[in-house]
């Protein structure tokens, strides 16, 4: 990461021909902003966006979006609303559990503004479709929370010369930026490479708290209204990293790298890859641990009913264990397996039972007791929201 200077860009979209006399009196308040006016308000008119994602920043930045007056707003999401969504995905309501994202924010979107059209794609966005879509608009508003997505994303991007704003949030903490390989950094020259599997947790994982989603969605937006009109300097060549628990906000500034894979002078990536395993949701040491050793929650319910000496160890953290707990299971966080504190206290004679929420930390611990020596070590797939949907349906999930 070196310095760089913000730099003005000229409007991404041409204005459409006139406003109505309603669209008019709707966005007067842009309209009176020189720096926006009729000419600003015409080209949002006439903008395509889409939203990947319908969740956590896709809400709020679908809202403002429509508010702001974007003519066409995609949304491409294959999800469906759940009740532990709604603590923060503004965008949907308790009468939306069980339907889907895209139809749900669709609706509270034309709820907002009757004259944007909008477009579901309620599919999965993957490399077999995100070309196709991606050249159905001008600019992309990425809010996933996983890295192969997020990869695919800036790598479409890339290839179709596309801008995306970027934005991402874990606890306490936001990041967002702008990424336009023709005129800066993309997201590999931020990061080249994805963390090692496990390492990073998701905001599933980890949680996040709902507001900071408006904080960085709402600067998602921002940046798309000022890409699309040319206004201002946006986030192009300029991390803004957000931290609410110190109400900071603070800037890295980024180059782009001309030894970068994708939009460098020598790419090494000119086509799509396979980003599952690029980024490896599991690693290949996970895997191989995990592959004869896989139990399902209904196994170990047997063994438990049964009195088989085994030791239930639950890798997750503190606050989700006193949410949800497998009976008789110890706690002992993953990161004290992988620091090497733990296997002291495990008993030599009984066989160890992982399990995490649903099967991707325990499977990586298991691979760390597999090296240590203990061989009959097993996971429980499916992890605690399995046992909860399989053996005790009245727990609460999370």
């Amino acid at each position: 990461m070196t310095i760089g200077v913000p730099v003005s860009l000229p409007p991404l979209v041409e204005p459409a021909a006139e406003l109505t006399v309603d669209e008019v009196r709707r966005y007067s308040r842009h309209l009176i902003i020189p720096d926006v006016g009729m000419a600003g308000q015409k080209r949002l008119k006439n903008a395509k966006v889409l939203a990947v994602g319908a969740g956590g920043l896709g809400s709020p930045a679908l809202m403002y979006l429509a508010a702001a007056g974007v003519g066409t707003l995609g949304i491409v999401e294959f999800d469906e609303v759940d009740e532990s969504n709604l603590q923060r995905q503004i965008i949907h309501s308790q009468a939306d559990i069980g339907r889907p994202k895209a139809v749900s924010a669709m609706e509270t979107v034309q709820g907002i503004n009757p004259y944007v059209q909008v477009n579901i794609h309620d599919e999965r966005l993957d490399s077999s479709n995100v070309m196709e879509l991606f050249s159905q608009y001008d600019l992309i508003v990425d809010g996933t929370d996983n890295f192969a997505t997020r990869y695919l994303v800036n790598d479409a991007c890339v290839l179709l010369g596309k801008p995306y704003v970027w934005g991402s949030i874990y606890r306490f903490d936001g990041q967002a930026s702008v990424f336009w390989s023709e005129h800066g950094p993309c997201y590999r020259c931020l990061y080249p490479e994805p963390p090692p599997p496990g390492m990073v947790p998701s905001c599933a994982e980890g949680g996040v708290l709902g507001v900071l989603c408006a904080s960085i969605g709402s600067i998602q937006v921002t940046e798309a209204i000022k890409v699309l009109t040319g206004t201002g300097d946006p986030l192009v060549g300029r991390l803004m990293i957000y931290d609410a628990l110190e109400m900071t906000y603070r800037q890295v500034k980024v180059r782009k790298d001309p030894d970068c894979a994708v939009c460098g002078e020598n790419p090494t990536v000119t086509e799509l890859i396979d980003y599952e395993a690029f980024c490896g949701v599991v690693s290949d040491e996970a895997q191989a641990a995990a592959k004869d050793s896989t139990i399902t929650p209904r196994q170990l319910k047997d063994w438990i009913d049964a009195d088989e000496k085994i030791e239930i160890i639950d890798v997750r953290e503190q606050n989700e264990y006193e949410i949800v707990s497998i009976p008789g299971a110890r706690l002992i966080p993953k990161n004290e397996f992988l620091m090497g504190s733990a296997l002291g206290d495990l008993p030599q004679d009984r066989r160890i039972v992982l399990h995490c929420k649903t099967g991707v930390r325990s499977a990586e611990v298991l691979a760390v007791l597999k090296n240590a020596g203990f061989a009959d070590a097993v996971h429980v797939g499916g992890g605690v929201i399995g046992w909860v949907n399989q053996i005790e349906p009245e727990k609460p999930v999370y």
